[in-house]
């Protein structure tokens, strides 16, 4: 199972003040929108989101469909496919992917410590 490229989603009190801590981590801005509270910063192969006011805590987000660098994948394991085989599996879901669509979806799980796990496919 291909769950796409991994990133961390902080929740931040602070956008700027995380921007620069990131920044003097060597991280840079790749994308986002300061305007709309959030931003992903790049090391490398390394993706931190980081969210103002969005959502109350951190979140494990993958990506189907794309690598590190939001380049689309040739190959990959579409979200609903995931979804099913998750659900094979037993596990529970907190919000689903609509199995009757194609294109972008996204669910969520949550790991036995309650920390989110956000699949999100864009494409």
């Amino acid at each position: 199972m291909k769950l796409g490229a991994f990133s961390i989603s902080l929740a931040v009190k602070d956008l700027q003040a995380s921007k620069t801590f990131y920044q003097n981590l060597g991280f840079e801005v790749f994308a986002g929108d300061e305007a709309r509270n959030y931003l992903i910063l790049k090391n490398g192969n390394a993706l931190i989101g980081i969210f103002q006011g969005m959502f109350e805590n951190n979140i494990l987000t993958f990506n189907p469909g794309w690598d590190e660098s939001a380049n689309a994948l040739s190959e990959y394991d579409d979200v609903r496919d995931i979804q099913k085989h998750l659900k094979s599996k037993g596990v529970s879901f907190s919000s689903e992917a609509d199995e009757s669509t194609s294109g972008p979806g996204s669910f969520v799980v949550l790991d036995p410590d309650g920390n989110a796990v956000l699949v999100d496919q864009h494409i």
